[in-house]
């Protein structure tokens, strides 16, 4: 995969990692447009990055994303901060921006300072090229097993995105760092709207494990590279399906898990009742595992949507598990025996029957190799 026109970005191993592996990359959007917008984490403890980072996107012009891994910055007080700062003049000097145009984003462990040193030296030893989307996408992997990526291209433009995140997957948003770019020329206060839109269908539709970490950001960023500037309708097609991928990529590889879950809630008064009820069974320990075991517990279901704060009937709820409408009016209906678990895919569908609003929550299965992942050792 490649970046979109106006852009290129620059990966390094910097020692963040004892692994040696690539920990620190630079996304930079060379314009003529340098507009830039961000979605973060709705945690009250957030991360020094966020701090800053929240100061340059409301101004909407971001040239450069600097990104580690191997470090989140995070309850490291006034030092912590005063590093994101350094970081971000260390870019914009190398790029010859204003640091007050760089994004900072860190993902690891909370509770550590960065060691500087390695990071001044990684960003004044990093090349960028158009040709380092992958290398970013390595670069911002913690507990992942593989890089998260993808492009769409359409009415002629181009839509990238990089993500990463494992756990903490809980909206909003999660243990999530992504950069999603587009050389298309967009109106500012437009554009915002739209990617705050895709947001919340997209990213804030997943649940791995209910927790929310310090760090979350999502950052778009749009170059006018191409010359084409495409519809309000256009772009949100475009965000919509770059979000959806990368967001469907970090379910998949959430840590531990064996099953990825689709929780469908259909007829729903509103599209927050739908929401709500979808993530009350995402965040259901008891239905994750009996997901995991491959027992078609429908009630574990019910039990969960009852905790919701949603509108419904509870003498009125149907549940279909796999296709099987295992329940009528909150009653049993077709043999639970006839769900099958074969399938990686897991779908969960509730019918409130109060409304004709739908929403759709992803979530995994709770595993044995989630906890050990959790508890052998510091993530």
């Amino acid at each position: 995969m490649s970046l979109p026109k106006g852009f290129i970005s620059g990966s390094i191993a910097a020692g963040l990692k004892s692994s040696g592996a690539l920990d620190l990359t630079i996304i930079q959007n060379l314009g003529p447009l340098n507009f830039g917008t961000a979605v973060y984490t709705t945690n009250k403890v957030v991360a020094a990055p966020v701090i800053w980072s929240k100061q340059v996107t409301k101004g909407q012009q971001v040239s450069a994303v600097v990104l580690n891994s191997g470090g989140a910055n995070a309850c490291t007080g006034p030092q912590g901060f005063a590093d994101t700062h350094k970081t971000a003049e260390l870019v914009g000097s190398k790029l010859n921006v204003s640091s007050g145009e760089v994004v900072v984003c860190s993902t690891g462990l909370i509770g550590e300072f960065l060691p500087m040193e390695k990071i001044e030296k990684g960003i004044q030893n990093i090349s960028l090229s158009a040709d380092g989307f992958d290398f970013s996408a390595q670069a911002i992997m913690t507990t992942d097993s593989v890089p998260k990526k993808a492009t769409v291209t359409k009415f002629g433009v181009t839509v990238s995105g990089i993500a990463k995140g494992a756990g903490m997957l809980a909206p909003a948003m999660a243990t999530m760092l992504s950069v999603v770019m587009t050389d298309a020329a967009v109106d500012p206060d437009e554009a915002t709207e739209v990617f705050d839109r895709a947001v919340e269908l997209t990213y804030n539709r997943i649940d791995s494990d209910g927790c929310t970490s310090t760090n979350d950001t999502v950052v778009f960023m749009a170059s006018g590279a191409s010359g084409v500037k495409v519809s309000k309708s256009e772009l949100a097609e475009l965000l919509n399906e770059v979000c959806s991928s990368l967001s469907a990529q970090l379910i998949a590889d959430a840590e531990g898990s064996s099953k990825t879950v689709a929780i469908k809630v259909i007829n729903a008064a509103t599209e927050s009742d739908a929401v709500n009820v979808g993530r009350a069974n995402a965040r259901n320990n008891l239905l994750k595992c009996a997901i995991f075991g491959g027992d078609p517990n429908w009630g574990r279901v019910l039990a969960a949507t009852g905790t919701a704060d949603a509108q419904f009937d509870a003498l009125n709820i149907d549940v279909k598990l796999n296709g099987v409408q295992v329940c009528k009016a909150s009653a049993p209906a077709e043999d639970r025996n006839l769900v099958n678990f074969d399938n990686r895919l897991v779908e969960i569908e509730i019918n409130l029957n109060v409304g004709s609003e739908s929403a759709t929550i992803l979530t995994n299965d709770l595993t044995h190799d989630y906890v050990h992942e959790n508890s052998a050792y510091a993530t």
